[in-house]
């Protein structure tokens, strides 16, 4: 405990100094103002085409921010060689993971806590507060792609050798997981018989922690019409009395599968360093 500890520390100050997280630190300032702006102009309650457009734009940024913080910070300790200095020490390749998690959820936490607290004040000022619920869940929506997407790029920087193949798996994952889902999906599940297409869709959207997040926080909102039939079961359970409950334990499962995978695959770099 107390060398995990020891390691998100050291994670939370590199973080602090690390000239990317003030850039993103600007970059989501900006954008949760024009979010603001957003709101001025429109009533933002429940699921709209307006809110749906700004999960789209929170989709787009959040994802790609945390894999390449992620995915470098591991990279760095292969690059400048800490990491040699620091497998010969009797650290524990958990502790080291979890350290790192830890260490990095706290600064892109505090990214976007400052982003939603300054447009949280603003709105008050000019007197445009968002609606309690919507602002929580757009919040919500936020911390779970933060959290979720640094386990794939804890992934990514245990098995890039340097960081410049971190960036390019980075943008690869954020492509095909943001950007060329649908579409992949489509043509996917259209290969299959009709039958299959439910689990296999279930299956699939697990798989994304985008798409996994985004349709919990979407039904919430009230916008589970607009997913379609094939979504009706996941409508179902969402919105009944155990459905947050099971929607934490899912999420909880993923963070614990991602974290073990990147553990093991470290711990078998560590025996040939």
């Amino acid at each position: 405990m107390s060398d995990m500890l020891l390691v998100a520390k050291k994670e939370i100050r590199i973080g602090f100094r690390n000239p990317w997280a003030y850039s993103f630190l600007i970059l989501f300032t900006v954008f949760s103002l024009s979010l603001l702006l957003i709101n001025a102009q429109y009533e933002v309650s429940g699921y709209s085409s307006v809110t749906g457009s700004m999960l789209s734009l929170i989709l787009y940024l959040l994802p790609l921010m945390s894999l390449f913080l992620g995915s470098f910070s591991l990279t760095a300790e292969k690059e400048e060689g800490s990491w040699n200095l620091l497998s010969t020490y009797p650290l524990g390749t958990t502790s080291f993971i979890l350290g790192k998690y830890i260490g990095l959820s706290v600064v892109l936490l505090t990214i976007l806590f400052f982003g939603y607290g300054v447009m949280g004040v603003a709105s008050g000022m000019v007197g445009q507060n968002f609606e309690i619920h919507t602002y929580l869940l757009f919040l919500f929506f936020s911390c779970g792609l933060v959290l979720l997407f640094l386990t794939l790029a804890l992934w990514i920087g245990s098995l890039a050798k340097n960081r410049w193949q971190a960036l390019t798996i980075s943008v690869m994952v954020w492509f095909f997981t943001i950007i060329a889902w649908p579409t992949l999906l489509i043509a996917g599940l259209g290969l299959f018989p009709y039958l299959w297409i439910k689990p296999l869709l279930t299956l699939f959207t697990l798989l994304n922690p985008a798409e996994f997040v985004r349709l919990f926080v979407v039904i919430k909102l009230g916008g589970g019409s607009v997913l379609g039939p094939e979504y009706y079961q996941w409508v179902n359970w969402i919105q009944g009395s155990s459905g947050s409950l099971l929607f934490l334990l899912l999420f909880f499962l993923w963070l614990l599968f991602s974290l073990t995978c990147v553990c093991w695959i470290w711990e078998r770099r560590r025996a040939h360093v």
